[in-house]
């Protein structure tokens, strides 16, 4: 369990519940997202690569076939879970094991590259800096992505995001506009900006891979009762079924930080 009083009001969240949805329905970034990375330099052959808050290892497998040696970690001892399950069934040499972040015992310049998708938000800072600062290489990078629909461009976003709100008002996940990933002040005294950009990105969903994105989001899979997660899926579907054809595609950005290490 999470609990953090800048996050959903201090509402705890549990990646674990949803890590069965997860693993089904949020390894939807589109091509253009890796392609990002590897046009930068950033897990390619020959790389080190820790990716941290890993969850289901969407990260280390969507990229692995480009020769980068990945290592995976998250809080989460079921998303850990399913990460293996995932990388196995695919013939996959990753190594993923559940660790906080804020705990890392890798020894000093041990990676190239540490990424953090979708996860930023979640560390204790203060202590994460200067451990990521430690592990990494002379040359290291770490590198910060997100993704998020936009519930103002996009209506059939904007419908499923007031739907959770319904069930989860103290959810701060949503009204998301395009914005550079904001760096904590705790980055600055070991790291330097290299690149920070925003680019927008059409993701393609059905109706019921769609309801399963919503499901799986901090919002309702992760935090809200069993009971609670049953009537807001029978009521999205049934939204859904009136407002969306079915196969569509939802309008997302995505924002890419690249730090340098001092």
């Amino acid at each position: 369990m999470i609990i953090n009083k800048n996050i959903d009001g201090g509402k705890g969240f549990d990646w674990g519940r949803t890590s069965n949805d997860y693993a089904k329905f949020r390894d939807i970034y589109p091509d253009e997202f890796y392609q990002y990375l590897i046009k930068n330099g950033i897990c390619t052959k020959g790389q080190n690569v820790l990716d941290i808050g890993t969850g289901t290892g969407v990260l280390p497998r969507n990229l692995y076939k480009y020769g980068a040696k990945f290592t995976g970690i998250d809080i989460s001892e079921n998303q850990i879970k399913q990460a293996k399950l995932l990388a196995e069934k695919d013939k996959m040499n990753i190594e993923f094991f559940s660790s906080p972040a804020e705990e890392l015992q890798f020894a000093p310049e041990s990676f190239d590259i540490v990424t953090a998708c979708q996860c930023f938000d979640y560390f204790n800072h203060p202590v994460l800096a200067p451990k990521i600062h430690k592990i990494l290489k002379a040359s290291g990078k770490f590198v910060i992505l997100y993704m998020a629909w936009l519930p103002f461009e996009d209506a059939i976003a904007g419908k499923s995001e007031n739907l959770i709100l319904k069930y989860n008002p103290d959810w701060t996940g949503g009204r998301e506009t395009r914005h550079n990933i904001q760096i904590d002040d705790d980055y600055t005294e070991y790291f330097e900006v290299e690149k920070s950009e925003v680019f927008d990105i059409n993701v393609p969903f059905t109706r019921k891979s769609w309801n399963g994105r919503m499901k799986a989001c901090r919002g309702i899979g992760a935090s809200l009762t069993d009971a609670e997660i049953e009537k807001f899926e029978k009521e999205h579907i049934k939204m859904l079924e009136t407002i969306a054809p079915e196969k569509f595609e939802i309008l997302h950005y995505a924002a890419v930080t690249i730090l340098k290490k001092k």
